[in-house]
């Protein structure tokens, strides 16, 4: 699961954003995918980039690249993935982002709007805007204020 944190969430809604604003998006594109699009905004990388380094294995879907990843191959294309995991991703996040599949992420949805279509720009738009919002309750609930105390009413007579 995410860990969550404040470059994460951002990196999440600058995605979204830019989804629902008419960014390039293709699924079967490494580059321009769910992922490719998240990767974009947690990387220096264009999407051709990032195109180019999952061709460069030959393997042309996400989902083939997390299984068979390996963060001392120094290959580009786990390097990238080493990148977005250091982001607080895990590689089970990345492959639920790719088909819109976490559970987590979908029962916060109305029971509506729970069976989305992974190659969908609206789709993913809604997707990840509620994994944001998801983790960014996570990292509230996480933020403990101080105790301000009882304040004396001799003070404010």
């Amino acid at each position: 699961m995410a860990q969550p944190n404040l470059n994460l969430i951002e990196a999440l809604r600058r995605t979204a954003n830019k989804l629902k604003k008419g960014a390039p998006y293709q699924w079967g594109h490494m580059g321009s995918c769910n992922c490719g699009n998240l990767a974009q905004e947690l990387t220096t990388l264009t999407k051709a980039e990032i195109h180019q380094h999952a061709l460069a294995v030959g393997r042309g879907e996400w989902q083939e690249q997390l299984n068979d990843y390996c963060p001392t191959s120094g290959l580009p294309m786990d390097l990238l993935i080493t990148d977005i995991l250091e982001s607080g991703l895990t590689s089970s996040d990345l492959q639920h982002l790719e088909r819109l599949t976490d559970r987590r992420i979908l029962e916060r949805l109305p029971r509506e709007k729970r069976y989305l279509r992974h190659n969908f720009r609206d789709d993913v738009v809604l997707y990840i805007s509620t994994w944001a919002d998801w983790l960014e309750e996570q990292l509230l609930n996480t933020i403990i204020l101080p105790s301000l105390g009882e304040v004396k009413k001799e003070e404010y007579a």
